[in-house]
């Protein structure tokens, strides 16, 4: 699933390479209308699935109620600071890159077009192998590896300055950093109550999104006080590291049964596998 993100990341980087010199930002902004309507039509003919139904005939538990439970509290909390380390590792890697192409590196807006191209389609295969690599592996372990691989990855990422090398670095930073998102669909689903499974994801992204934000001008201020290499690798490698930190004392629920319990956080057992 988190591939389609990567996907229209590359969409868009085609789509701006193609509008905005004919028609400006703002024909890029109005040309993405086009997108939400399919998002709306897509919607309005894809059925609840069957596990929703039935946990919401059975199970009437209010959200406020489900929370009162520390368990549920603590994995919030818990999911929250993930999705934050998550958040800036993804941003930290993209956000500032095209401007390190351009600005940094005073190469051309059609060159950082290609390149971030080529580092969607790492993103891609990142995603779809090491998110069903997952399935095996278990999902903390898969990240952690995906983000050791990142680790290792970063001197060739913030070092290159020739086209070919950039274009490499950055496939290859994707494909771990991406890779290590292909779980987080499934994981954060599985981490979930069966009563808030709609609001429990998302709204732990959603606020590890919002504290992640900072990553950017965080960035920004580094660039311009000591350059760009020097921004990604030092608020990278921190980020790299916390995200192997909170994987490896957190917990996992692959495999667990939805729709068995309409409160409790999904139990699991010392191999992070799901009680029925």
């Amino acid at each position: 699933m988190q591939s389609g993100y990567s996907l229209g990341y590359l969409l868009a980087a085609v789509a701006f390479f193609v509008i905005e010199p004919v028609f400006g930002w703002r024909g890029l902004f109005a040309f993405s209308l086009l997108p939400a309507l399919v998002a709306l039509w897509v919607r309005s003919r894809v059925e609840e699935s069957e596990v929703w139904e039935k946990s919401l005939r059975l199970n009437r538990t209010p959200a406020h109620q489900v929370f009162k439970d520390p368990a549920v509290l603590r994995r919030f909390v818990y999911l929250v600071a993930l999705m934050t380390a998550f958040n800036w590792m993804s941003h930290g890697t993209q956000d500032i890159y095209p401007t390190f192409v351009k600005k940094g590196l005073d190469l051309s807006a059609n060159t950082s077009i290609a390149i971030a191209v080529v580092y969607n389609i790492g993103a891609m295969i990142g995603g779809v192998l090491l998110g069903a690599y997952s399935e095996r592996l278990g999902r903390r372990r898969t990240i952690m590896i995906a983000a050791a691989g990142g680790l290792v990855v970063v001197p060739f990422f913030v070092l290159s300055t020739t086209v070919g090398w950039l274009m490499l670095s950055s496939f290859l930073m994707q494909v771990c950093v991406q890779g290590a998102w292909g779980v987080i669909p499934a994981h954060l689903t599985e981490m979930s109550p069966d009563a808030v499974r709609g609001f429990y994801p998302g709204v732990t992204y959603q606020l590890g999104n919002l504290i992640a934000a900072l990553n950017l001008p965080i960035q920004e201020a580094l660039a311009e006080r000591h350059g760009y290499p020097s921004a990604m690798a030092w608020t990278i490698v921190p980020t790299l590291a916390v995200v192997i930190l909170l994987s490896a004392i957190g917990k996992e629920a692959k495999g667990v049964r939805f729709g068995t319990s309409g409160s409790q956080a999904p139990s699991t057992t010392a191999r992070g596998a799901a009680q029925p």
